[in-house]
């Protein structure tokens, strides 16, 4: 079977992997933790291609530990059972500790996490967990506060040209080829930090020349090739910036028709659902807003609806989403709004709270005014007193500026009756 030049070249030893130093570098955390034979449960987080899964195979050898590997896309709660067993039935004659590694632990879902809580909290086994998406949001809260997060950051550019002269000159099948680096910034580029994907198409430039000549890698010899072999969407690369865009700029615009044609592509091209579900959740808050609130509430629903039913039937429910999206009226007043106010504290720095508005939970407190003058909203009529809600300073500012749709209109009229002339709509 014919080995893929990225996994000939995994490294061996520790000293041998590339990049990573803010957490690998002499005297950082993870190093220490290593060279003391005492890593703690941990969540590796980092785009593809930074080598989650390597590092984790590598700590486990560096230390002379077991290590289980598991994929969240093909393992369950029955797999991590299995594994966690089997340490328990070794007992006493485990002499080694067990490093349990599961790959994109952000696809378990929380059932599955919760299978993992009792084993990393007795120590059974030490969870490694690898993830490209924020575990802040993958991860349950449970699991995580028992998990050191580790950030891997993709590959600088010395990092990749590092990588290649190795590959150039270590490799069984390379080292055999007269191969000249003359240029990289475009094979770097095309990777975008991603080694995995460099040492692919590195592998594939190579092949499509022949063997008895000299290949001198140029920008230009790298564009032509990669025209012939990359895919016309890349989850992780420059395309899925651009249809991402065209899917949020088409909603803003009231397209359904684009709306759906973006949607499909990003599926398409295997794009996480639940990330385009939380693009749309921002949409309906940034661009939609108080112009229709509901547009938040569908959207907030069809996340979680997202997280229960999957794929394919998943498609479906982004679809109907996406459309009402695009066909609800717009405004962003209240995107405006928060960020007129946060430039304004960032001008004003921290104004007193006035004392009216003050609790005043102790005898002190009261004795020095606090609460003084407050008015109870809901002993006035209509649930409404005209006091002042702003530090002095500041007094009369409004932040809210309505757009045209009819909904942020009301708000606006609404302002102006409460309070006459104090804020300027």
């Amino acid at each position: 079977m014919f080995e893929p030049l990225a996994e000939r070249l995994r490294p061996v030893k520790l000293a041998d992997y590339i990049g990573q130093e803010h957490i690998l570098g002499a005297g950082k955390p993870l190093r220490r933790a290593i060279e003391n034979g005492m890593i703690p449960s941990m969540i590796l987080w980092g785009p593809p291609g930074v080598g989650k899964t390597t590092l984790a195979n590598l700590m486990a050898k560096e230390m002379d530990v077991n290590i289980h590997i598991l994929s969240a896309i093909s393992s369950g709660v029955k797999d991590v059972r299995d594994v966690i067993q089997s340490v328990q039935n070794q007992g006493m004659f485990n002499t080694k500790r067990t490093i349990l590694f599961i790959d994109e632990i952000h696809r378990f879902s929380k059932a599955q996490q919760d299978s993992l809580l009792g084993a990393v909290e007795k120590g059974i086994v030490t969870l490694i967990g690898a993830t490209t998406e924020n575990p802040s949001f993958e991860v349950i809260s449970a699991l995580l506060s028992r998990c050191q997060v580790f950030v891997l950051e993709s590959h600088n550019k010395s990092d990749l040209e590092a990588l290649l002269k190795r590959a150039i000159k270590e490799d069984v099948e390379l080292k055999k080829r007269k191969i000249k680096l003359k240029e990289t910034n475009r094979l770097v580029a095309l990777s975008g930090g991603d080694a995995r994907k460099l040492l692919n198409l590195f592998e594939i430039i190579v092949n499509m020349h022949s063997a008895d000549k000299e290949l001198v890698l140029t920008d230009e010899l790298v564009q032509q090739s990669a025209q012939k072999s990359l895919a016309m969407y890349d989850k992780d690369g420059e395309m899925h910036y651009d249809i991402i865009s065209a899917f949020i700029k088409s909603m803003r615009g009231s397209d359904p028709n684009g709306a759906v044609y973006w949607l499909a592509r990003l599926i398409e091209g295997g794009e996480d659902p639940k990330f385009i579900a939380r693009r749309m959740l921002i949409l309906a808050s940034e661009d939609i807003g108080m112009a229709n609130p509901t547009a938040m509430i569908l959207a907030n629903n069809t996340f979680q609806a997202i997280e229960k039913i999957g794929w394919p039937e998943g498609r479906i429910i982004l679809s109907q989403c996406a459309v009402y999206l695009a066909t609800s009226p717009k405004g962003n007043a209240s995107y405006l709004a928060i960020d007129e106010a946060t430039a304004l504290v960032r001008q004003t720095g921290d104004l007193p709270v006035p004392l009216h508005l003050r609790n005043a939970p102790t005898k002190l407190m009261k004795d020095l005014g606090y609460g003084d003058n407050y008015e109870y909203a809901h002993q006035h009529a209509g649930n409404f007193v005209n006091i002042e809600f702003l530090p002095e300073a500041i007094s009369g500012s409004n932040f809210f500026h309505p757009g045209s749709s009819k909904k942020e209109q009301e708000i606006g009229e609404l302002i102006t009756r409460l309070w006459g002339g104090k804020y300027k709509i």
